[in-house]
């Protein structure tokens, strides 16, 4: 499967945005999706995760009740809502994918990981 992320930008502290993750090629129900991000200087940290189907998600402590993850299988995307930004919600964010099988294993082990995204760039000011 090939991830394309988008949706990013400069937005004030408290402001809001949401990502895109459009996907191509491999059936993508056969896939559980996360989010991740890295600010610079720092490692690259889980977001945010959803199942194959949509019904289970789970996310960072950090965006708990502000981040929510969801998806559209007919249109082969996974979205992020991000409200109450943060300026340390700055980051790259990246989407990625896994079997559908290592959903619960997608913030603790990355290397379950099959496919990333490019990156999308979000800056919160403050």
């Amino acid at each position: 499967v090939q991830l394309q992320a988008s949706g990013g930008g400069l937005v004030q502290a408290g402001g809001s945005l949401r990502l895109s993750c459009a996907a191509s090629g491999r059936t993508f129900s056969n896939y559980a999706m996360g989010w991740f991000r890295q600010a610079p200087g720092k490692e690259r940290e889980f977001v945010a995760a959803i199942s194959w189907s949509g019904g289970n998600t789970y996310y960072a402590n950090s965006v708990k009740g502000r981040f929510t993850i969801s998806r559209d299988n007919v249109e082969r995307t996974v979205y992020l809502q991000m409200n109450s930004l943060k300026p340390e919600d700055t980051a790259v964010y990246y989407c990625a994918a896994a079997a559908r099988g290592d959903y619960s294993r997608i913030a603790s082990m990355p290397n379950v990981l099959e496919a990333w995204g490019q990156g999308t760039q979000v800056t919160v000011s403050s």
